[in-house]
């Protein structure tokens, strides 16, 4: 369930091929990541003596590790191995609380909030906040996001979904602009609020980030966001 990494210490010479051409020798640890990165590292200082990020290939045998990213080659030969092992690892994140499913600690990382242990993922929206509370239903945290209003759903979209709360709430609840019907919550990659005689009418507003704070002089409702107070027509010049 979890990824490799692979650590080899030992008396080596390191050789760079690529935009410059280097080479060391000392008693050093290489770490080949699970996404082919290597790194190796002396006894001085946080940053490695050689690297090389997503090689295409790498291959260790006989003594020697072969790392190859287009034109650049990173070559470790160990001249006397001390130790060699290789370790589960996973991405590391903030603890949200602990997994229903397996009891292992759930994290948040990299827009996601995934179990270390079973692997179970639930994507989070950028502009979302993972809450302490979690769900009554499966026991998951809940995240609370602002589309028109502050809403607290469960991270686990199968359980609680945020399209349904916000459809709930304002479908319909405004008219459209340039006829004379009402809008609609649809997802179309995002949520948006479209009018419900498409396609005679493509009028179509993203909903954005924050809450309703009044109507605007065009009719549409004003929303206060992260980057201050807008209409929902991003076009309108009213606000």
């Amino acid at each position: 369930m979890h990824d490799e990494v692979r650590v080899v210490a030992g008396d080596c010479t390191t050789t760079f091929d690529g935009r410059s051409e280097r080479e060391h020798r000392g008693d050093v640890v290489t770490v080949v990541k699970p996404d082919n990165t290597v790194l190796v590292h002396d006894a001085d200082g946080y940053q490695p003596v050689a690297w090389l990020t997503r090689a295409d290939s790498v291959q260790f045998a006989d003594g020697v590790l072969d790392a190859r990213e287009g034109d650049q080659r990173l070559r470790v030969e160990v001249h006397d191995e001390h130790g060699s092992a290789r370790h589960p690892v996973s991405r590391a994140g903030v603890p949200v609380g602990d997994c229903p499913v397996c009891d292992g600690q759930l994290v948040l990382a990299s827009g996601a909030v995934r179990c270390g242990d079973c692997d179970d993922e639930y994507s989070v929206p950028r502009d979302a906040a993972v809450l302490d509370e979690t769900c009554p239903v499966c026991g998951l945290p809940l995240l609370r996001v602002e589309r028109g209003e502050p809403f607290e759903v469960c991270v686990d979209r199968a359980c609680e979904s945020i399209d349904d709360r916000v459809t709930e709430r304002f479908d319909r609840e405004w008219d459209c602009p340039n006829c004379d019907g009402e809008l609609r919550v649809l997802r179309r990659g995002g949520l948006i609020a479209g009018c419900e005689h498409y396609p005679d009418c493509d009028t179509g507003f993203g909903i954005p980030t924050g809450v309703v704070d009044g109507t605007c002089d065009c009719g549409l409702p004003v929303f206060e966001t992260p980057s201050g107070r807008r209409c929902l027509d991003t076009g309108c010049a009213e606000t």
